[in-house]
């Protein structure tokens, strides 16, 4: 009976579909289009706000960590870009953005209740761990966005948990949830903060005398890290240090729990940014978009994606990161560049990803 009416509804209302009609009354309802409605905006310093919404019946519920492409409709250009989802898992989502670039300013500054934002599913694997362990969370700037959601679906639910965080910022007026952040720790005894601000005591050096100072049993926790690419390289290469002195240490029968706690945790890393030296300082060439009908001279530093949207021409898109793999197009011909590896693809009708190739000579897409 049900579809004998959606059947005799479509034909009425051809070419349009009935949710084409239904998303005139209510704005997040789409089959085409994944959308939430803006229900709350907070300044959370002057150059950031968390922007909560409201999500379509066909959003997936978010995991602790996980983030989300949001897009936006820039000068008559749907734009997207990734940010993590900072609500604690079960509640309605939201995203804190800082105003850096053009799609994250118009979402800072002129973001108002009632807007509709376009939506893709969460992802992310950078999730709290199945079973119950000690955590350390390593956060610098707005990479305490993905740890927020840890924290807030974490602390106020198992108090069991046991989980430091050191945060590094500039400055404490331009520490993201540092109100927050005070108040659980003053209310649940499983949560420490250690704020750690540059402007004071300069960059957080990641030795293994900084780290236990500010965590004297940080050996034996979980750790996850989030931030600028420099702090994440540091913290890794600690875990590495520490992991290769662990291994040329001889075993010691019989040692005691001091001796089993010493060998450090996972470290778990989540980045924002991807590291482009290995593409760096080569040539770049003509690049033709087909069909937007639009010729770039590129240099062999830039992202196909940037030329592209530079250029005016709607180009796909997602993590901006390579990850998520939502920039992939055919390369119709030429040569494109990894900008992450150095390597060359030149294969026409290979898929590649235009968020992390450059062009390596006179490049072709369909486009």
């Amino acid at each position: 009976m049900f579809r004998h009416l959606a059947r005799a509804a479509s034909a009425l209302t051809t070419p349009l579909t009935p949710e084409d009609f239904l998303a005139l009354f209510n704005p997040v309802h789409s089959s085409r289009q994944l959308r939430g409605i803006v229900t709350r905006v907070v300044h959370e310093t002057e150059d950031s706000a968390t922007i909560y919404f409201r999500p379509g019946h066909r959003w997936q519920a978010h995991q602790a960590g996980q983030w989300a492409r949001i897009g936006v409709e820039l000068d008559g250009v749907r734009q997207w870009r990734s940010y993590s989802l900072t609500t604690a898992a079960g509640h309605d989502p939201a995203i804190t953005v800082k105003d850096a670039g053009a799609v994250s300013r118009v979402l800072v500054r002129g973001t108002k209740p009632g807007d509709v934002l376009f939506l893709s599913p969460p992802q992310g694997d950078f999730v709290l761990p199945e079973h119950p362990r000690s955590l350390l969370m390593l956060t610098a700037g707005s990479g305490i966005t993905p740890v927020m959601s840890m924290i807030r679906t974490l602390i106020p639910r198992r108090p069991d948990a046991d989980v430091v965080l050191i945060n590094s910022n500039s400055t404490p007026e331009k520490s993201l949830f540092r109100e927050e952040l005070a108040e659980l720790a003053d209310q649940f005894p499983n949560l420490t903060v250690r704020h750690w601000f540059t402007s004071v005591r300069g960059r957080l050096e990641f030795t293994a005398r900084t780290v236990a100072d500010l965590c004297p049993d940080w050996r034996s926790r979980a750790a996850y890290a989030c931030g600028p690419e420099g702090f994440l390289n540091d913290a890794e290469e600690l875990w590495k240090r520490e992991a290769a002195l662990e291994a040329a240490q001889p075993a010691c029968i019989g040692a005691g729990a001091e001796a089993k706690g010493a060998r450090p945790g996972t470290l778990t890393v989540e980045r924002f940014s991807t590291d482009f030296t290995a593409g760096a300082g080569h040539d770049g060439g003509v690049v033709v978009f087909e069909q937007s009908d639009r010729e770039i001279q590129a240099d062999g530093d830039t992202p196909l994606l940037d030329v592209g949207e530079d250029a005016g021409v709607l180009m796909p898109s997602g993590c901006r990161m390579g990850i998520c793999h939502s920039c992939l197009v055919p390369l119709r011909s030429g040569q494109v560049r990894d900008l992450r590896t150095g390597e060359l693809h030149n294969a026409p009708g290979q898929l590649i990803q235009t968020c992390v190739s450059a062009a390596a000579g006179p490049v072709n897409l369909d486009l």
